[in-house]
């Protein structure tokens, strides 16, 4: 079943041309067998019950989701904006860490490390919140919700945990990253 706002492309390698099997009169069973990945290379067990023929057929599969890519060169230290930055189909397969669909979600973040031309950006190329930067640190619990400024002790990305120090008390507190430049503290 394709992904809501993907793509799945299955590709069959061309068969032996050598092989000369008889037409199926019953619909053709198929099966993966063995524990494979369902992305990548698969082989596609295929059997003709009445005729008591079945072949091996190698099958590309390839999952493509969209993804946030860099529309040119990033070099370390760049402030991500919009032209920075598109949604292309990607295979998932190649992606090593956590990527992103929507580029508001990295907008304001700075480059880590050079992103080239066309790559996605993945959360360890990016950080929404970068040591010594300044954040705005949020803090709520029982309806009370306060807000100040701070300063980031430690990089970090969407949902990770940080270390930051309030600008005023001086406090070191360890938040949340819920935002480009902002930490999240529960209590």
């Amino acid at each position: 079943m394709p992904p809501q706002n993907g793509e799945l492309q299955v590709t069959a390698s061309q068969l032996d041309s050598r092989l000369r099997l008889a037409e199926c009169s019953v619909p053709l069973n198929t099966s993966i067998p063995g524990k494979q990945s369902m992305t990548g290379n698969v082989t596609v067990l295929i059997t003709c019950p009445s005729e008591g023929w079945q072949v091996y057929v190698p099958v590309r599969v390839k999952l493509l989701l969209p993804r946030v890519v860099a529309t040119k060169p990033l070099p370390r230290g760049t402030v991500l904006s919009a032209s920075d930055l598109t949604i292309k189909l990607v295979e998932n397969r190649f992606q090593r860490s956590m990527s992103f669909e929507d580029p508001t979600q990295v907008i304001g973040s700075k480059v880590k490390r050079g992103v080239n031309m066309g790559d996605t950006i993945e959360a360890n190329d990016i950080c929404l919140v970068c040591r010594n930067d300044p954040v705005l640190i949020r803090a709520g619990g029982s309806g009370l919700n306060i807000v100040t400024n701070g300063t980031a002790l430690s990089d970090g990305a969407l949902g990770e945990q940080v270390r930051v120090q309030n600008a005023k008390s001086k406090r070191v507190v360890d938040g949340i990253i819920t935002g480009v430049g902002e930490v999240t503290v529960n209590f």
